[in-house]
């Protein structure tokens, strides 16, 4: 087909500008070594050098289980172990050792054999410093109360998606935490603040906990420890847990910054 005037018109100047971009691009490297690089000054640590490989906890996590023994746990000898995995015992398991701000990352199957409907069918949960729990159901074609939904930072907020997997399938929760911070009189000075990957998808990003995670009274808060213990609950389902590990100090490095005079 014949180009008309205006086409080639429109193909020469488009040409033009493409040209002088890249003449300035060019412009711009060249003279690269003559601009002043901008510094801000902070003397920054030099960050921890740190292994991780895919399926295996990071070389600087404290491995809660193993899928050998629940030894790190308080009622652990409750619960089953078999083939890589623990099961849900005739308790809730408390781990042995205080958290704060932490990264927390375990793996979960709702049991196969689909039983029971809504906060009846693959019911736990895992409890932050055992107070703000993290919502674990089986929430696949299933209906319940969407404060109450796998994900669900309990009774507080749905997840922004549901991501949950077939009944009987593996899956993930990275949950990283910052532990509120209480003044001298009980008083919060910081709250709490939560996000979760559930299957590597963010479910919740930086959420504001409001108190507490009750079944039976409104959220709030009541002044705690620094550090406490996480829970898994035992809500009377077979769910299974596996390969459970936790990252302490996971908050942002501090420099050293400037002063006027510098």
């Amino acid at each position: 087909m014949q180009m008309t005037y205006r086409s080639n018109l429109v193909i020469v100047s488009a040409l033009a500008a493409v040209s002088i971009l890249v003449g300035l691009g060019a412009s711009w490297f060249a003279n690269k070594s003559m601009v002043d690089e901008y510094k801000s000054g902070i003397v920054w640590p030099e960050p921890p050098i740190i292994t991780a490989q895919p399926g295996l906890p990071p070389s600087d996590a404290i491995v809660l289980f193993d899928g050998t023994d629940m030894s790190a746990w308080h009622h652990g000898d409750r619960w089953r172990v078999a083939d890589g995995y623990t099961e849900v015992g005739n308790a809730n398991i408390v781990s042995k050792q205080s958290f704060g701000d932490c990264q927390l990352h375990l793996e979960f199957a709702t049991p196969a054999e689909v039983r029971g409907e809504g906060q009846g069918r693959g019911n736990s949960g895992v409890f932050l410093m055992g107070i703000y729990e993290v919502q674990i159901l089986d929430s696949y074609d299933n209906k319940t109360y969407f404060d109450g939904q796998c994900g669900a930072v309990y009774k507080q907020s749905p997840p922004i998606v549901n991501a949950c997997r077939p009944p009987g399938e593996w899956q993930s929760y990275d949950i990283i935490f910052k532990a509120p911070k209480f003044n001298e009189d009980g008083s919060v000075k910081s709250p709490a603040y939560v996000t979760v990957l559930h299957n590597g998808v963010v479910i919740h990003n930086h959420f504001e906990l409001l108190g507490g995670t009750f079944f039976n009274q409104p959220p709030h808060y009541n002044k705690h420890d620094e550090k406490l213990p996480i829970a898994i609950q035992n809500h009377g389902d077979p769910v299974r847990f596996r390969n459970i590990w936790v990252r302490e100090n996971v908050q942002a490095i501090e420099g050293t910054r400037p002063t006027e005079k510098e």
